[in-house]
């Protein structure tokens, strides 16, 4: 009898607790996505902000967030996608984001997702016409120039590489400055000016309008119309030539503009900004930072939604008021933010030009197999044909054969 009522009071306290342990199994079978960035550290406040807003209106979500040194990015991502358990959501350049769709290694993202971005820029990414990659934030290059040696010199801003070459030397004559250093074998500038031409395949490299487009830097190199560092030197050294008055114009993001201001008042004194500087096909260049979704990740739904509402209009414009970056959602590029700035300000007046050249960006510049290497062979071939090392068709036929070999 009292076996019997053991057994009866035992099966009546698991009928009893049954309900509060699936409640408890239930409040704790949350979906943890794993969140990478790259550097955004410094922004921590409103990651975090953002982070727990949308763990409000997801309650069965949980955001675990991992900021990456930029540094280490790459490695490290290349060795999560091929793990069984990589993050679910990872922010990264474009460039790389294409390595990783060629391998095999990322998730293809449903167009229907995303209708709100940019949609010249969606386009920018696809690989194979697919999409694997969500847009985050963009910047696109002003150019940044002195208005005391333009005045000097008794003409206007340049608009086009045609217009700069024909100003260079009446502003090496006039100010003793150089119009400006190029930084022509910085990562990927000589392609993305070669773009600006229509040049963009190993099939046209070698053509006579390619041609043309190297020629007129090497003139200028040739005849000192530009420093014989501009082989060499990046945009650092660009802005500091600019800041101390070497140079008359200085292409890049309206971030630098605080730099300057910063370091070098008097010259921000006398400082404007235009479009950035065009090619025969009068398009712009620009640089994205995107996310993926690994394939083998375990929440790709979840980190889709997280990834969503990190790119909706409203969190994107509270990240450009942080940044200075230009948003990718279509709303948010609507915004006063985004189309109205006081002449008196030269941060907004660069803001406003940067997003507007965001509506003209075709044909976008998109990431090939081994586009690293492809950077180095015409990184290389610049600087063979500027200092005289062969004719320019016969590096250029080269460079053709050596880029065909690498995406083949």
């Amino acid at each position: 009898m009292k076996k019997f009522l053991l057994i009866t009071i035992i099966v009546f306290l698991v009928i009893l607790t049954a309900p509060y342990s699936s409640l408890k199994n239930k409040n704790t079978s949350k979906s943890e996505v794993i969140f990478w960035t790259l550097q955004m550290n410094d922004f921590s406040d409103y990651m975090q902000n953002v982070i727990k807003e949308f763990e409000t209106q997801n309650p069965d979500i949980k955001i675990k967030w991992i900021d990456v040194p930029f540094s280490e990015g790459e490695k490290r991502t290349l060795a999560s996608v091929l793990s069984d358990n990589p993050p679910d959501l990872i922010n990264l350049n474009p460039d790389f984001s294409a390595t990783l769709a060629q391998k095999g290694t990322l998730y293809e993202i449903p167009t229907d997702a995303v209708h709100e971005f940019n949609d010249e820029i969606i386009d920018s990414l696809k690989y194979n016409n697919k999409l694997y990659s969500i847009p985050w934030y963009a910047t696109s290059a002003v150019t940044i120039y002195n208005k005391d040696l333009i005045k000097k010199a008794g003409m206007k801003i340049p608009q086009t590489y045609e217009e700069l070459k024909l100003s260079a030397p009446i502003v090496r004559q006039k100010t003793n400055a150089y119009i400006f250093l190029p930084n022509i074998t910085e990562n990927d500038t000589m392609l993305k000016i070669l773009n600006k031409y229509g040049i963009n395949s190993y099939k046209n490299i070698n053509s006579k309008k390619s041609e043309e487009v190297f020629e007129l830097f090497k003139e200028m190199y040739q005849q000192t119309l530009i420093p014989k560092e501009s082989i060499t030197q990046t945009h650092r050294e660009a802005l500091e030539k600019y800041m101390s008055g070497n140079i008359v114009l200085f292409q890049a993001g309206a971030n630098f503009l605080n730099m300057i201001k910063e370091n070098a008042p008097s010259t921000y004194a006398m400082t404007d900004v235009a479009p950035q500087l065009t090619g025969e096909l009068g398009q712009y260049d620009f640089s994205l930072m995107n996310f993926v979704i690994p394939l083998r990740a375990k929440h790709k739904n979840e980190a889709l939604k997280f990834a969503l509402f990190l790119t909706n209009e409203q969190n994107q414009l509270e990240l450009a008021k942080l940044t200075n970056v230009i948003s990718t959602n279509k709303k948010a590029l609507q915004n006063d933010f985004y189309t109205k700035y006081d002449e008196k300000d030269l941060m907004s007046k660069a803001r406003v030009i940067s997003a507007k050249q965001l509506n003209k960006i075709k044909p976008a510049m998109k990431s090939e197999r081994n586009q690293k290497d492809i950077n180095n062979i015409i990184n290389t071939s610049v600087q063979e044909i500027l200092l005289n090392k062969n004719q320019t068709d016969v590096i250029l036929e080269k460079v053709s054969k050596d880029w065909q070999e690498l995406i083949d």
